[in-house]
């Protein structure tokens, strides 16, 4: 084509600056600065279809109905989820209070009770002073004067029937001439002479007859004292069960009033009634641990056994384990530790004697306890991270009770006489927030999590950019300059705002929904204005806050540009070469995104081999960048193998290329390549391209645009601007085009310049400047002097070769 056609071609194509990048016009805001406008109420920005999941997910009661809150991070989803749980909580009703108490039939298991939200602290402090009133009424009944006075009456009965029972044993002694004597060193018999003691040597004189008489009395003095002392020891042990039973009697008469005003208050509670009674028998029981520890030498044996009286006291008391009552609704929890205590709370242990020992008192609630009733919110990530924690808490979720059990005694990490508390029943909503990828994975991976899980609340990265998100949008910077302390911010800077959220999403009719990146932009910009002592925040501070963004992150794409500008990298930018072309490719660090060109080359020759990957040979290639050459074998057979094959081959590489590659935004340009080295017509190396293909030779979209476009743009304006320099680029990424100010100004001046095109055809005209000539005339023929006909004829030279290789 002549160079009037070439340059209709150049400008058919051409995009218009119009539609080079979304501008929002900020004189369609009615005030001036932030100062004059309204604050944004606690809603959503562009988010309905999570504030419908939200709402939908909270307002169900059935079980199962858990949410899983997911999409990146800093588009507002814990925020959000937080304003929304409250907001939700707050017209729910206060869940119970739970109280451990000692279980007295079974130490080792305690006992829950639960109490209307407030009133477990009551139970606990009355039990308290019952504990206190029950020491003190005990010990007065004990040492008054009546007690003793009954006491020793019982004593003195018993005494009476032992002294008797002594009496009569005495009696029959006597009658057999022996006097029986007690002393503190034991029984003695002596032999009686004329209602005297017999004297040793009176009895040395006796005959044998009257000795053997008198030793035979004594046997039976002796088993008549044996049966005495057996009555004696048999009277002793009545003595002591009735004087045990009498002081039970005692003590329970005395603290039975104390109960009975508490007995009234929790009459309607089972649970407490059940305990008070146990409670009770278990005072009575042991009334002598309300004693003084010097009572009697029995009682101080005992304690000795049992512990201290402080030790013994310790069942007695109440653990209050969940206390609801400053709550105003249902309790909300963020757990940001969400390990396997935190979670499911634990019984902790206390050292003593060498061994480890532990109580009631010592249960301490995890978040899940502490939200029941209400709602629990984890992050995914830390959640996942806990070892034997994801699958605790599905098995909490199934059965709908908290059992407390720590994990070390599983494990046999520490030897323990292990509490095992009742289980408490739980009533929750758990709302994890995560990643797309984890909700996948556990969507994959894990049966249970769809039955656990069954509200999805997704956050996207982009709103409509609408009037209504765009005044929200607003009133947002109004609300975080308002919090954070900032400057008012103009309605220009506010302008220049909305149009970097299009350029994070790379969407002229979209805005970025990343608030943790807007409110980095708000905060720079009002640093900026603030060091030129301004008051308020303008537009060229917030461009300044993006260019200073940038260059804090572009130390590697300056060295890039630098091994372009030296030739270390080789890459043309002017002239025409045939079989190579510059390809674009997104190159990306942590916090940096940039574009760079890319050589890629091509060579054609005579062979049954098609198309060679080089990078695919070495093993550098990705799964989709080779589909993507695979897809160039099918539009060339397709337009050229119809009639005959194709005796092709050829090897495509991206030059200086030593890291893998992937994806299919340079199928295209393969493609353009091969064209040129088949047709031998060269291409121009000022233009660069994008985009991928399909076997029908259409362009499809791609994504990082925008970098790749400032990519070559700042190549070749390092090397100096000719004015027939730019990128080719697929029609659909029109729409995605959010070109910084530099570049937008060069093709405002004619110095760069942005195609967009649909088809293969175009893009081949546009870089070497001859026709297409891709529409087969009535004779089957491409248009002669063509790319597609000179295509065609070498290819028609391949076949003759190789026909006359075979023979």
């Amino acid at each position: 084509m002549n160079i009037e056609e070439y340059e209709n071609v150049l400008s058919v194509y051409r995009v218009p600056i119009s539609q080079l990048r979304s501008e929002f016009d900020s004189k369609n805001f009615p005030f001036e600065t932030t100062d004059d406008l309204e604050a944004l109420s606690n809603e959503m920005i562009g988010q309905k279809r999570a504030e419908k999941a939200m709402e939908f997910g909270l307002s169900v009661e059935q079980r199962g109905y858990n949410l899983f809150v997911v999409g990146p991070a800093g588009t507002g989803r814990l925020t959000y989820t937080l304003d929304s749980v409250t907001k939700q909580a707050k017209g729910l009703p206060i869940p119970h209070d739970y109280c451990y108490v000692y279980n007295f039939e079974n130490p080792d298991m305690p006992l829950v009770i639960d109490f209307p939200a407030g009133t477990g602290q009551k139970f606990q402090r009355e039990m308290e002073i019952l504990l206190i009133d029950i020491e003190r009424q005990i010990r007065t009944t004990f040492t008054s004067e009546v007690f003793e006075k009954e006491k020793r009456k019982i004593i003195d009965d018993f005494r009476s029937e032992i002294e008797a029972i002594w009496k009569k044993t005495d009696a029959f002694a006597l009658e057999k001439q022996i006097k029986i004597e007690r002393t503190p060193s034991g029984i003695k018999m002596v032999p009686l002479y004329q209602g005297r003691p017999m004297e040793i040597t009176e009895f040395e004189q006796l005959s044998e007859e009257n000795k053997e008489m008198i030793s035979e009395r004594e046997k039976l003095v002796e088993n008549r004292i044996d049966e005495t002392v057996y009555q004696s020891l048999k009277v002793e042990e009545q003595l002591k069960k009735n004087v045990n039973q009498f002081m039970m009697e005692t003590a329970a008469n005395s603290i039975n009033g104390l109960f009975q005003p508490i007995r009234k208050e929790y009459q309607e509670n089972k649970k407490v009634m059940e305990y008070l009674e146990a409670y009770f028998h278990d005072v009575v029981s042991h009334y002598s641990f309300f004693l003084d520890e010097d009572k009697n030498d029995q009682e101080n044996i005992m304690k000795a056994i049992m512990g201290s009286n402080e030790q013994f006291h310790h069942r007695y008391t109440v653990n209050l384990f969940v206390n609801n009552k400053n709550l105003s609704g249902a309790p909300v929890i963020y757990e940001t530790n969400p390990n396997y205590y935190n979670l499911f709370g634990k019984v902790e242990y206390q050292g003593s004697l060498g061994s480890w020992t532990t109580d009631f008192t010592l249960i301490k609630p995890g978040a899940l306890h502490l939200a029941n009733g209400g709602y629990l919110i984890l992050q995914a990530t830390e959640l996942l991270q806990q070892p034997n924690v994801w699958t605790r808490l599905k098995r909490v979720l199934q059965t709908g009770s908290i059992q407390i059990e720590n994990s070390y005694e599983e494990n046999g990490v520490i030897p323990t006489n292990a509490n095992r508390p009742e289980s408490i029943p739980l009533n929750l909503k758990v709302i994890i927030i995560g990643s797309y990828y984890l909700y996948d994975f556990l969507s994959v991976y894990d049966e249970d999590f769809h039955k656990l899980f069954k509200v999805k609340v997704e956050f996207v990265t982009f709103m409509e950019k609408n009037q209504e998100n765009i005044w929200k949008l607003a009133r947002f910077v109004k609300n975080y300059v308002k919090k954070e302390g900032l400057l008012p911010f103009h309605r220009r800077a506010i302008g220049k705002v909305i149009d970097y959220c299009s350029r994070l999403v790379q969407e002229q009719s979209k805005l970025s929904t990343d608030f943790q990146e807007i409110t980095k932009v708000l905060v720079e910009s009002s640093y900026w204005a603030r060091k030129e002592e301004e008051d308020v925040v303008d537009d060229r501070h917030v461009v300044k806050a993006l260019s200073e963004k940038t260059n804090r992150s572009n130390h590697i794409i300056e060295e890039y540009q630098e091994m372009f500008r030296n030739g270390t990298i080789m890459v043309e930018t002017d002239g025409y070469r045939v079989g190579q072309i510059n390809g674009l490719a997104v190159m990306g660090t942590r916090d940096s995104v940039f574009g760079i060109p890319t050589k890629i080359t091509a060579q054609t020759y005579v062979g049954k081999r098609g198309i060679m990957n080089i990078e695919r040979e070495a093993e550098l290639s990705g799964q989709i960048h080779n589909k993507g050459m695979m897809i160039l074998t099918g539009f060339l057979s397709g337009e050229f193998a119809k009639n005959r094959p194709i005796p092709l081959s050829a090897s495509i590489t991206f030059e200086q290329s030593y890291s893998a590659i992937d994806g299919d935004s340079a199928s295209s340009t393969e493609l353009y390549v091969l064209l040129s080295s088949l047709s031998d017509v060269p291409i121009n190396q000022g233009i660069a391209v994008t985009g991928s293909v399909n076997q029908w030779g259409e362009i499809q979209p791609i994504g990082g645009v925008n970098e790749k476009i400032e990519g070559f743009y700042h190549i070749c304006q390092k090397r100096g601007l000719t004015g027939k320099q730019g990128v080719i680029i697929p029609k659909q990424n029109v729409r995605n085009l959010m070109l910084e100010d530099e570049v937008l100004e060069a093709i405002k001046q004619g110095n760069f310049h942005i195609w967009a095109i649909g088809h293969i055809a175009e893009g081949i005209e546009i870089l070497t400047g001859v026709k297409a000539g891709n529409i087969r005339d009535e004779n089957g023929q491409f248009p002669e002097g063509t790319i597609f006909a000179k295509v065609e004829e070498r290819f028609k030279k391949m076949f003759d070769m190789a026909n006359k290789a075979k023979g």
